[in-house]
């Protein structure tokens, strides 16, 4: 196929020169209306090729399949049968991938250190996890992506689950053995669902973990805004083999999407598919050179440790993205979220994650010398200031984090609930999901029994300014329960 070509863009440029007259969606009229204000800020380009899909970039019955074309282009430039377009993020992306695989009441592995999408897609479809649980590091408090063998025995006991879900890479960066994953759902006929929404770049450079595609996965979901160049909301998710129906994946995804798509995220996406295959090897071996470079000047600042043998030890992760910087702050003697803010503040630089003890700070190609020196600089800054010790995370034996699943999250959302005091939270069946954010993994999800481990997790956490902004109360002072009999 031609990977000059970039359907939705040449598109958008035929539109603009035929220079249309609407009188249909959008409101603002290619920004004749929109106020001077917000014009300022946001500039005039966005509004104008701001238009409907179809009745716009394309004719009422898509009959140029500008769309189309341009998804047949990413599905080549990976490697997939398939690829759909999806601008409401792979948060959608991932639930449709769910609702194709399996039906209300069929039961799925999914690995516990799944984002909170993957929670809401179980509480829309009532579809039954089974949990698999990752690996945890008792000394870095850091869990790592369930294994193979992991997999292969939650099969075992559990034969009549229809698929398996594995996040890969983390929020991290850290990775599973995907290949290893997909060979042990195979050999039981059982589909691999990949969220793999910090993958976008990994099929352009060999020096990348493997891409959950050449991995063997059925399907893959990955975020192009992440680790791509797309706006925000945009994702694909890709398909490959007979194990997946690519109807009941375009249904799927029909069900939960906007039947008013943002065009601009079809764009972005569409121009990155090209720069990657075009451009990409030479971008990608760019910013992992930096990423290197980067990587030793910040692991020489005193009090900070960059991690990376420690996490593909033995029993650890199968693999980590370079580009991901991970940094413990713990020898500092601050908290990850005590860097992250005032980084921010003082040095108005951003980091994509932080905890009790890590930031994250993330490299992509667009980064440069320049952008890699300013993270090095405010970070060596740091260093050199002095902040109040951190207030402490209490953090429990993973035990304490393992929770019972008593009801389905679809059951327990649903059910009559009620709003206790935390510190009389355990030993109750959690109605609601508490979820530090990010990097969005849920604590407590709901059907779990709360132990008093997790509530002082997460109440300490809080104190020490974690984000738990998906509870009914943020505070973590009250927790929503299933009502008692």
């Amino acid at each position: 196929m031609d990977h000059d070509e970039s359907p939705v863009l040449d598109a958008l440029a035929q539109y603009h020169r035929r220079d249309y007259a609407n009188f249909c969606p959008p409101g603002h009229k290619q920004g004749r209306g929109t106020d001077k204000a917000v014009l300022d800020v946001l500039g005039p380009d966005a509004f104008r090729s701001d238009l409907l899909a179809t009745g716009g970039m394309d004719d009422r019955l898509s009959r140029g399949k500008v769309l189309e074309r341009a998804q047949e282009l990413m599905a080549d430039a990976v490697g997939a049968d398939q690829a759909f377009f999806s601008t409401c993020g792979s948060s959608l992306s991932v639930k449709s991938a769910m609702m194709a695989v399996a039906a209300p009441g069929d039961a799925m592995l999914i690995g516990r250190d799944a984002h909170k999408s993957v929670i809401a897609g179980l509480t829309l479809t009532g579809i039954r996890p089974v949990w698999v649980r990752p690996r945890w590091d008792a000394e870095l408090h850091l869990a790592h992506p369930p294994s193979p063998e992991s997999f292969e025995q939650a099969l075992e006991a559990h034969p009549e689950v229809v698929g398996a879900l594995v996040t890969s890479p983390s929020p991290y960066g850290t990775c599973s053995d995907l290949q290893g994953i997909a060979e042990v759902c195979h050999r039981r006929g059982k589909p691999l669902i990949v969220d793999e929404a910090w993958g976008a770049h990994l099929p352009f450079h060999d020096d990348l973990p493997t891409w959950a595609m050449d991995a063997g996965a059925d399907v893959c979901v990955v975020s192009v805004h992440k680790m791509g160049a797309g706006f925000e909301q945009g994702s694909v998710f890709h398909l490959q083999g007979d194990l997946v129906d690519p109807v009941r994946l375009k249904q799927s995804a029909d069900l939960l999407s906007t039947t008013s798509p943002n065009v601009l995220f079809f764009a972005a996406m569409d121009g990155w598919r090209r720069q990657m295959v075009l451009f990409g090897k030479e971008l990608l071996g760019g910013v992992l050179r930096l990423a290197r470079s980067t990587r030793g000047a910040i692991d020489e600042l005193p009090g900070f440790a960059v991690l990376e043998d420690r996490l593909l030890a033995t029993e650890a992760s199968h693999d980590l993205d370079p580009l991901q910087i991970m940094i413990d702050t713990l020898d500092a003697g601050i908290s990850g979220y005590q860097a992250s803010d005032w980084l921010r503040a003082e040095r108005s630089v951003n980091v994509g994650l932080s905890d009790h003890r890590r930031i994250v700070a993330q490299l992509t190609f667009a980064d440069d010398q320049k952008s890699a020196d300013r993270l090095v600089s405010a970070l060596a800054d740091l260093t050199r200031t002095s902040l109040p010790a951190p207030r402490s995370v209490v953090l429990p034996d993973p035990r304490d984090l393992e929770l019972e699943s008593v009801m389905s999250p679809r059951e327990a959302f649903f059910a009559a609930q009620e709003a206790v005091p935390a510190d009389e939270a355990a030993g109750r069946i959690a109605a609601e999901q508490l979820t530090p954010y990010p990097p969005g993994i849920p604590a407590i999800l709901p059907g779990e029994r709360i132990t008093a481990g997790v509530v002082d997790y997460l109440r300490s956490g809080v104190a020490a300014t974690m984000a738990v902004p998906d509870a009914a109360d943020p505070s973590v002072r009250t927790i929503r329960v299933v009502q008692s009999a």
